[in-house]
């Protein structure tokens, strides 16, 4: 199938933006709680849709009563909080734009980011933030405020707008209509500098709207809840943000994932969102603390279960009674632990960013967990695809966001069409042209539609690599089958030019450790284990699960494991946690080039 499009399911308000929502659930329900943020304690507290609303509108006067007008930029600097929420709300009901800011930019970037986009204010959470924004402020003349998180700043808003009137913010709140600006969003930047995508109110209703109404049965009001912590300044955060609002239901949100597991089951949430990582990571600690305990078979014996049963559940006739005993005996044993783990009461998570992989999607719908995966990019308002709670394909990212359209070009890049799309790069004329040629807006990735509309995604355009005898390789797949063992922190495939594919490894820190410990190599770094045999076959063994999904000519014959990391800080990856393939080319050459030498 070349394009598939689904009808849409709810209609966006000519008229209306954003604010309209917080309005709406004030007045329709004011004392269902909207959200939850924790009190110095630790513990969360409820806060119902008035009280929201009551706080968005006195932080919005006191925006208004800075100087901000109808239009203007506010750019956002923050970890993933309560706060984050209500001054983005609060920048809409001021009439501005937000421009959100990856709490972990550096100074040149920060730079860009609010010179580019014309910034007239910027919040920022912390100490460090503030010093990153004096340290470029000289060269920023829009700029006017700044305001700290964690020194006050939604207080010193609230007592300077005092003096604004009701009527005043209502006015302002009105200001934007369905087509004006909400937000410029910067790309992370894998080449060249980031650019900024502007969504409208439109892009967000139409996104949102269509999420909420698809996945209905998650998003009941009174009873569903979500735990964030994807940073917002990245439009997956902000889709999760607006979509519990609109719905609404509760949200929560966490700064960091360093106690995730403390946070789900305090916050209980029926819904979760993450990057197939996240879901990695609990399935390999899990594991990790079972060998630990003696009992890896069992629990492997239980995965293995899960996953026949969840593949047993398309297949015609279901799981057989003999699988449906052992799956129930699982249950006690393994899989309702589990999924306290996860808070106890989530039925359903969404996976974007990167692909989940067959295995982990089948072992965690077979515990009754189920990882709607999706698709999406900045400039689509985040999800553009995804799967439908009630017809999972497990291997796919789902069929088109309702109202939209996917087709499939003669080359085989993915082209979008719909109302959630944004209009253009900031100040960049030539970009915007060359993205949305002939209406369509070029995704630069490759996939292909099933004979019902599901979309695959096998690879990016720019990254194709083409080894010496010619043969095309999209790094994607085996890259990402690679990844999925625990021992694999990043794995990136080269070979544009050469005999054969390669790979760079680099190992995950937290595994690392008990994978040592199991083998009677504890305390030994990761330069030292480099070049250790069991190591090196137990990568092996990740190379090979990986070469199993692809032919013998794209199939990994070497690698190279790293005694160093990509990471944000190392200039290896994004704040998005994609590659910088041509950072890590030029930086890694000579270890390249030892891979084919004889």
């Amino acid at each position: 199938m070349r394009e598939f499009s689904l009808p849409a399911l709810y209609e966006v308000p000519a008229d209306g933006n954003l604010t309209d929502l917080i309005r709406r659930n004030a007045a329709q329900h004011p004392d269902i709680p909207v959200l939850g943020r924790k009190d110095p304690a630790g513990r969360w507290q409820d806060v119902t849709a008035a009280a929201f609303l009551s706080e968005v509108r006195a932080a919005a006067k006191g925006l208004i009563a800075s100087g901000v007008q109808p239009g203007d930029r506010v750019a956002l600097m923050s970890r993933t909080r309560y706060e984050w929420t209500l001054l983005d709300f609060a920048v809409w009901c001021a009439g501005a734009v937000t421009v959100p800011v990856y709490e972990t930019s550096s100074a040149s970037q920060v730079e860009w980011i609010l010179a580019d986009s014309g910034a007239v204010a910027v919040v920022v959470e912390s100490a460090g933030h503030e010093a990153v924004v004096e340290s470029v402020r000289e060269r920023l003349p829009h700029l006017k405020h700044v305001w700290r998180i964690d020194s006050g700043a939604v207080d010193a808003l609230v007592a300077s707008g005092t003096d604004v009137s009701d009527a005043v913010v209502d006015e302002r709140a009105a200001w934007a209509n369905a087509d004006s600006p909400a937000t410029i969003v910067y790309t992370s930047g894998t080449t060249g500098r980031p650019k900024g995508c502007v969504l409208t109110h439109r892009s967000f209703f139409a996104e949102c709207g269509n999420v909420v109404e698809r996945l209905a049965p998650l998003f009941r009001t009174g009873h569903s809840s979500v735990l964030l912590f994807l940073p917002l300044a990245h439009v997956f955060g902000r889709l999760v943000e607006v979509a519990a609002v609109m719905a609404p239901i509760r949200l929560g949100h966490v700064p960091d994932i360093k106690n995730l597991t403390d946070d789900l089951q305090g916050f209980r949430p029926t819904l979760i969102l993450g990057v197939p990582r996240v879901f990695e990571k609990v399935y390999n600690t899990a594991r990790a603390t079972a060998q630990a305990g003696g009992k890896g078979r069992i629990f492997d014996k239980a995965a293995a279960t899960a996953i026949e049963y969840s593949k047993a559940l398309d297949a015609p006739g279901g799981p057989s009674l003999k699988l449906r005993l052992s799956h129930r005996v699982f249950d006690r044993l393994v899989y309702s632990r589990l999924r306290a783990v996860l808070g106890g009461r989530a039925t359903h998570a969404i996976s974007g960013g990167a692909p989940l992989g067959e295995r982990l999607g089948h072992f965690y719908r077979g515990i009754g967990f189920t990882v709607l995966e999706g698709y999406g990019l900045t400039e689509s308002c985040a999800a553009t695809a995804f799967n439908p709670w009630d017809r999972t394909k497990i291997g796919t990212v789902g069929q088109p966001l309702p109202g939209s359209t996917v087709r499939i070009a003669d080359d085989g890049e993915v082209l979008l069409y719909g109302e959630h799309l944004f209009t253009g790069y900031w100040n960049n004329e030539a970009a915007t042209a060359e993205a949305m040629a002939d209406g369509w807006f070029h995704t630069g990735d490759l996939g292909t539609l099933d004979e019902d509309g599901y979309l695959s995604i096998t690879g990016r355009k720019k990254e194709i690599i083409v080894t010496a005898g010619g043969k095309n390789v999209a790094p994607a797949v085996i890259e990402d089958r690679i990844r999925a063992d625990a021992l694999i922190a990043e794995c990136m495939v080269v070979g544009d030019g050469r005999p054969f594919v390669a790979a760079l490894i680099t190992l995950d820190e937290e595994f690392l450790p008990h994978w040592a410990e199991q083998h009677g190599k504890t305390g030994r770094t990761v330069a030292e284990l480099a070049g250790d045999p069991d190591l090196v076959a137990a990568v092996q063994h990740a190379v090979d699960e990986g070469n199993a999904a692809v032919s013998k000519a794209e199939s990994v014959r070497k690698f190279r494991i790293l005694p160093t990391q990509f990471t944000e800080e190392s200039g290896h990856v994004t704040p998005s946690l994609k590659l910088k393939r041509t950072i890590v080319l030029h930086e890694f050459a000579a270890e390249i080039d030892a891979l084919y030498r004889p």
